[in-house]
């Protein structure tokens, strides 16, 4: 067992052995190291002012991600190479991104500016990414300027960030790679005792002894809903366990049937198999929060925290996903929709935890379409989220699941409408009015600042005809749902 974390910044290997529980990666910039280009902004992963880079080593290769520092836990990049604003200059020179930057006006009271350049230093480093201004308007919809203005940004992006790399990164990304590897083992750590503590468990054995020991610890994957926990809702979580250290748990595996996601799997890493179940899939997983909140939060987190609004739950239910738990005396599996008891309760036994989880493939005769509704386009949490799969023989709907986010204290499946659609012919829409009818027994929604109960009901039902007409092939072309091309292309007509 290690009591300390470890990670590399400018090169150097440190090692750290006083990691408090809740200590945010931004309080150890900002308070410790003194090192202030990285910002403090809302405080929520929302603004990007606080973008840092994290390099590992993913199959062999170097990738550097941006995360938000506010939100995630100093011990969370044990094992990673942290890089922030300090760290770009070479030789007293600026970064090729800083450089554009200067050049091309991209910063005026310069907050936000560290933020961007840290998430534009990952675009910098990426591979094989189209060079165009979508591109980089998707890179930087986590991070939000309020006097500079978003075009000369993008221009700089667009200048420095498509040539081949050369930097100290690149240059020294060898040695960075020997020094990452020097870093991996398989040991648990721990650090505190046994009444406070942060520990990264690195098998599934050594989790279930921990967590059996300590239920009521903080489990933490991502930190994109549990760092709120701490910078907003001010909990005190004397108890940290972090599962990212857990070999193969965030795996992603695809086969003829379905695709199997590990727990710590993050969006990230899942987007490309969720494009290839259904172009629904892709568009919504693009919608989920930012580059930020997508290279750290994961699916298993997402449902775990059992949120009634969650994106991804009302999908995965619909399309009849299977989740994985597992404790100490073993594991079993449940339709993931079984999970789900009541508002903040999960059918989790203690000491028990999520795994994994299996979504099926579409099989020929099925169609399935997904639909986020919320106020802002981009990085904005659903006010309804609908998700509908609708088994077809002879045009006739045979079998129909649908369930919705945002209706409900947890996600639901619509099962009155399930009923009221079986049997209905998509040559007829006079027959589909039972089950949009059906809605009103299903649910009882509630006001809230993000959308009244009435608006609900109604968008809920509205989306159920769209799904409904977009299949049977009667919607108008511009009912689909917009891409974020689409929707860019509208914004500028």
């Amino acid at each position: 067992m290690r009591d300390t974390i470890r990670f590399l910044k400018g090169g150097e290997i440190i090692e750290l052995e006083n990691v408090g529980p809740t200590e945010t990666l931004l309080d150890y910039l900002r308070l410790r190291r003194r090192e202030t280009g990285t910002k403090e902004g809302c405080g929520e992963g929302d603004c990007g002012a606080c973008t840092v880079a994290l390099g590992r080593l993913v199959d062999g290769k170097l990738i550097y991600q941006p995360v938000n520092s506010c939100i995630l836990l100093l011990g969370m990049v044990d094992g990673a190479e942290l890089v922030t604003v300090e760290d770009l200059e070479q030789d007293d020179r600026l970064h090729p991104v800083q450089t554009a930057m200067v050049d091309l006006h991209g910063s005026q009271c310069g907050f936000c500016t560290p933020g961007f350049i840290m998430t534009l230093f990952t675009l910098y480093h990426a591979e094989n990414e189209e060079k165009s201004r979508k591109n980089v308007t998707d890179w930087l919809a986590g991070n939000l300027c309020r006097c500079t203005g978003y075009r000369p940004i993008v221009d700089a992006a667009l200048q420095a960030c498509f040539e081949a790399t050369d930097d100290a990164f690149s240059w020294r990304s060898n040695d960075t790679r020997e020094k990452l590897q020097l870093l991996a083992d398989s040991r648990d750590i721990f650090i505190g005792d046994s009444e406070s503590f942060f520990s990264a468990p690195a098998t599934l054995d050594g989790l279930a002894v921990l967590y059996g020991q300590h239920p009521e610890a903080t489990l933490i994957a991502g930190g994109t809903d549990v760092g709120l926990w701490i910078t907003k809702q001010l909990r005190d979580l004397p108890k940290m366990i972090w599962l990212g250290r857990l070999e193969g748990l965030d795996r992603v595996e695809e086969s003829p049937s379905g695709v199997l996601i590990g727990a710590t799997a993050t969006y990230q890493t899942t987007e490309l198999a969720m494009t290839r179940l259904s172009e629904d899939l892709g568009e919504l997983w693009k919608r989920i929060g930012s580059k930020q909140v997508r290279a750290s939060g994961t699916v298993g987190g997402n449902i775990a925290n059992g949120s009634p609004i969650g994106d991804t739950p009302p999908a995965l239910i619909a399309l009849g996903a299977t989740l994985e738990l597992q404790s100490g005396d073993g594991s079993r599996a449940l339709p993931l929709e079984e999970f789900f008891i009541e508002y903040g309760r999960q059918d989790r036994h203690q000491g028990e935890f999520v795994t994994g989880l299996f979504v099926p493939r579409l099989s020929s005769n099925q169609a399935f379409r997904c639909y986020k509704i919320s106020k802002r386009f981009d990085q904005d949490i659903s006010s309804v989220m609908g998700a509908f799969r609708f088994t077809i023989e002879d045009n006739m709907i045979v079998a129909t699941r649908i369930a919705y986010g945002g209706m409900a204290g947890t996600p639901k499946r619509a099962l009155n409408a399930e009923k009221a659609l079986t049997g209905a012919s998509l040559d007829d829409p006079s027959t589909w009015g039972a089950g949009m009818q059906a809605l009103l027994s299903d649910f009882t929604p509630l006001t809230d600042m993000r959308a009244s109960a009435e608006y609900r009901m109604e968008t809920a039902r509205a989306l159920l005809a769209k799904a409904l007409m977009e299949i049977s092939g009667t919607a108008p072309e511009n009912v689909r749902v917009l891409t974020r091309r689409e929707a860019d292309n509208d914004r500028a007509a």
